[in-house]
């Protein structure tokens, strides 16, 4: 018997229409509804009974901390209250990453949370919209997959929202786990193989998903990205404005910095802002090393810029120290 699924939209490219077939890149999110959607996916009833909610529609440049904050509440609503099986958001897939992360972290649910999105819009020759839906409408539907957190899901490979970053700007193949790979695949027989699972807590062993969220009471935490020659300037500006709480640094190599940079950095700490050291390299970690113990970073270990700001964002909101901070990043 098909389980009850909840689909919530957003918009994105899984959205979008193009002028015409060969539009790969000048299309228009949030033209197509999810009814719509469905409509062109006959044997999607076969798979679940899908209630859809369309929340927004806009480019994934356009997702803010309003919108995580009411999809944890939307997931835990259908989830939990509701009782539903599990859930599919739609996604524009430039920042569907840091969406997965955010919920990832801070639902309070173990149910099947199935992120997806296109690389194609419907209207595309070779698009990816419609198989994309259906393989998160199966995946969602899966007992199996109850337990793995927030999933990424495209081009047939499920990803953690932990690991996953976009790393292609229009083929199929845009998404990628770093060091570790995807957790399973979805291929041609339909059947879900699960490989691996995360091991760094999540959802209901979060304590960020014990605690009531609203968006306005995150603090700013700025990235700033290091490079060959790199100036003092937007560092200490950040430092000086008295608006945020802490910078990620992208730095080079193993999150490295020039030594303007760190002085501007040591200037920052004396204003009470906390450091996070993180990297543009996109795989590995970063750790502790002698030229900047005077700093007392926190190291981001493995996590990219744009999730390790998720992160501090949300340590900050329970701590106030680095060594509780920085024990959070080795936790999550």
């Amino acid at each position: 018997m098909p389980k009850n699924i909840v689909l919530l939209t957003l918009g994105g490219t899984i959205s979008a229409k193009g002028k015409d077939p060969l539009d790969l890149k000048d299309y228009v999110s949030g033209l197509i509804s999810s009814e719509e959607l469905l409509q062109q996916i006959p044997t999607a009833n076969e798979i679940a009974n899908i209630h859809h909610v369309d929340i927004d529609n806009v480019s994934s440049t356009q997702i803010n901390e309003h919108h995580w904050v009411m999809l944890k509440e939307q997931l835990e609503y259908y989830l939990e209250t509701k009782d539903f099986a599990g859930a599919v958001i739609t996604h524009g897939t430039n920042t569907i990453e840091e969406t997965a992360y955010f919920l990832h972290l801070t639902v309070n649910s173990e149910k099947p949370i199935i992120l997806v999105g296109a690389q194609r819009p419907v209207t595309a020759l070779s698009t990816d919209v419609h198989l994309n839906l259906l393989n998160a409408l199966q995946v969602a539907s899966s007992s199996d997959a109850r337990g793995y957190g927030v999933i990424v899901l495209l081009n047939n490979e499920l990803h953690c929202a932990r690991d996953v970053t976009k790393g292609q700007t229009y083929r199929l193949d845009a998404f990628h786990s770093g060091d570790f790979g995807p957790l399973g695949i979805i291929d041609g027989d339909h059947s879900i193989q699960l490989y691996r699972q995360p091991t760094r807590r999540h959802t209901i062993h979060s304590i960020f998903s014990k605690m009531p969220l609203k968006a306005e009471n995150f603090s700013n935490v700025e990235i700033v990205y290091s490079y060959a020659g790199a100036k003092e300037y937007l560092i200490n500006y950040i430092a000086n404005s008295g608006k945020y709480a802490g910078i990620v640094v992208a730095g080079t190599g193993a999150g490295r910095f020039s030594k303007v940079e760190e002085r501007a950095l040591i200037h920052a700490r004396s204003k009470g802002l906390h450091i996070v050291r993180s990297h543009r390299v996109g795989k590995g970690r970063v750790v502790d090393i002698d030229p900047y113990d005077s700093l007392k970073a926190i190291s981001s270990d493995n996590l990219l810029p744009q999730k390790a700001r998720i992160l501090l964002m949300l340590a900050l909101l329970k701590y106030d120290n680095d060594e509780a901070i920085q024990q959070t990043f080795l936790t999550y």
